[in-house]
């Protein structure tokens, strides 16, 4: 147990000494650290739930807390906010038992895992990845190492989106430029070229403009109509050209992906589940939870309690196609019968909130998901210094690659300036400009409250002080360098002893909160409370080694304390930075 859930059940035995419920006895870190280490603030609603002053309650239970040994102080601050104070001897007992958990620092594992698909990234066929992408990959990627160290069963799914009318416009727009295909023949069955006959330059210049097209020429859209249909409806010709499109796309996404650093368990896309739609509909029909609709079939979704309109879904069009909102259910079903899931996050951006409020309606209504959980995980935009969403000078959407790469370059320049490296081969200083990019990057990100929008400024983000990723990383290194040269001087980490100063005493209370961190962390769906709470540590950790000169520290047993100390932050902040999608580069 942490030391906040000890805490949490020794007071939690006080209030219900007193008759009132355990669960008043929640202690958390104290946000006035001059009156104590923790605090509980129980005693206030529990005298409002069971009658008395909350003063006089919070004594009581104060009183009860005294004696334990664990506390040097339990005392009543207001109206009745309980502080509590572990000895120096308790916390010292605390830290070895977290320095001898080298693989989690002190995180325990839930204790009722679940099986959690994380649905992020959602690249779209015919487009290379651009920033749009960036928020969706880096906050999904956090959530789901972070759900898979706390102990779940979890997938990370890149959901392509491959089968919606988005086809039927590149096939028309490919039949206009490249009629002599044969993939237009209606007579032929194949077999068909293997080599693409397009690229994804080809693809990407094209869907803009038959896009506009469609919109403003209705042929244009009936035959991209007409395309869909015949695509989801198994023509040869169409599924062969489709699974072109598909390969040149995934092939640079999957580049991309890998260059952030991002893996995905299942790579299904919305045609993963194109053979259930048709069930789907009917069977939604035959059980009554779907309706036609002037020839279309829809769920109807709305609730008495509802303060908006929410519309019928639309599950199948009146021309026999199958939406976004089809797949989704679809793709919710495959979840539920396949993996068990027992949660579903879709990490997509605020604006489909009531995309989603209806296919989780529709979801339960038609029996797809009695029991699992879903929930839209919501982000802001990343934006300029407009305050707009970021693009190029020249006003167009920033590639991923380009990011990336605008990214490393200032990194590269904060390392000449910082005379970081100097002497490195060029390949090594390569990697660790990507390596100080990247975290800038992410860092720079997931440090926000993800609903938030924020705005992109890499000199700032690049920074090697405050609160930025390469600070992170930087403090990290140093830890390791303190832990290579004592190593080197054949000195070791040790038992842990009393602290005898106040950054040592904080640095340790710092890393004992993990549990909680973490935690907060999965019930939140934040991965910026893993960035506040890595930068917490690691500022801790300046502090302590400003103060406290680890290698020349004349007593053994403190000097091996601290050695642990330090061993038993880095592997912490190596944790959180992990969690982030981060690496630390082996020297800076």
């Amino acid at each position: 147990m942490s030391v906040m859930s000890d805490l949490s059940a020794l007071a939690g035995d006080a209030f219900a000494d007193l008759g009132f419920d355990p669960g008043y006895g929640l202690v958390v870190a104290s946000g006035r650290p001059d009156l104590g280490q923790f605090q509980c603030n129980g005693a206030l609603p529990a005298a409002k739930t069971g009658g008395g002053n909350p003063r006089e309650v919070a004594e009581a239970v104060a009183a009860r807390l005294a004696d334990d040994p664990r506390l040097a102080e339990a005392s009543v601050a207001g109206p009745g906010f309980i502080n509590l104070s572990l000895t120096d001897r308790a916390l010292a007992e605390y830290a070895n038992r977290v320095a001898a958990d080298h693989g989690r620092a002190g995180a325990p594992t839930v204790e009722n895992p679940l099986n959690v698909v994380v649905d992020y990234a959602g690249p779209n066929v015919a487009k290379a990845m651009h920033v749009g992408h960036l928020r969706s990959t880096i906050i999904g990627d956090s959530l789901k190492r972070l759900l898979r160290f706390r102990g779940h069963r979890v997938w990370g799914d890149a959901h392509f989106g491959d089968w919606g009318l988005q086809m039927g416009m590149l096939i028309v727009a490919a039949q206009r430029r490249l009629p002599d295909l044969p993939y237009f023949d209606p007579d032929r069955t194949g077999p068909y070229p293997e080599e693409p006959p397009v690229t994804l330059a080809d693809l990407q210049e094209w869907y803009p403009q038959i896009a506009a097209e469609a919109e403003r020429d209705e042929e244009t859209a009936d035959a991209a109509r007409q395309a869909t249909g015949e695509l989801q409806a198994g023509r040869p010709g169409y599924l062969a050209l489709w699974n072109h499109f598909v390969t040149v796309s995934r092939r640079s996404q999957k580049r991309d992906f890998a260059d952030l650093g991002v893996e995905f368990d299942l790579w299904h896309g919305e045609s993963t589940v194109r053979d259930r739609l048709a069930p789907l509909v009917e069977n939604a029909l035959a059980a009554g939870t779907a309706r036609e609709s002037e020839g279309a079939v829809v769920v109807e979704v709305a609730e008495d309690d509802d303060k908006t309109e929410i519309t019928p879904l639309v599950i199948r069009t009146s021309r026999g196609a199958y939406l976004y909102s089809t797949t989704d259910l679809a793709t919710i079903g495959m979840r539920v019968e396949e993996l068990a899931a027992d949660l579903i996050l879709y990490v997509v951006d605020a604006r489909q909130s009531y995309h989603f409020t209806q296919v989780f309606r529709a979801a339960r209504r038609t029996g797809l998901a009695p029991q699992t959980r879903m929930e839209h995980i919501p982000f802001g935009t990343m934006n300029g210094k407009d305050g707009k969403p970021y693009k190029t000078r020249a006003g167009e959407v920033l590639a991923l690659q380009d990011l990336i790469q605008l990214v490393a370059a200032q990194a590269r320049r904060r390392l000449d300036a910082g005379d970081l490296a100097a002497d490195y081969p060029d390949a090594e200083r390569e990697r660790i400009a990507r390596q100080v990019g990247l975290a800038a990057l992410k860092f720079g990100d997931l440090i926000n409250n993800r609903t938030s929008n924020y705005v992109f400024q890499p000199k700032r983000f690049t920074s090697l002080e405050g609160k930025t990723g390469p600070y992170l990383q930087m403090a990290a290194v140093r830890m390791s360098s303190i832990l290579a040269k004592a190593e080197s001087r054949n000195l070791s980490p040790g038992p842990v002893i009393a602290p005898a100063a106040d950054p040592e005493r904080r640095l340790w209370l710092h890393v004992l909160a993990l549990p909680e961190a973490l935690e907060r962390a999965e019930e939140l769906r934040a991965p910026n409370q893993l960035a506040e709470y890595a930068y917490q540590v690691a500022a801790g950790f300046s502090s302590f080694y400003e103060s406290c000169h680890i290698l020349t520290e004349p007593d053994p047993q403190r000097r091996a304390s601290w050695l642990t100390l330090v061993a038993v932050v880095r592997r912490a902040l190596e944790l959180l930075l992990d969690l982030l999608g981060i690496e630390i580069p082996d020297r800076m």
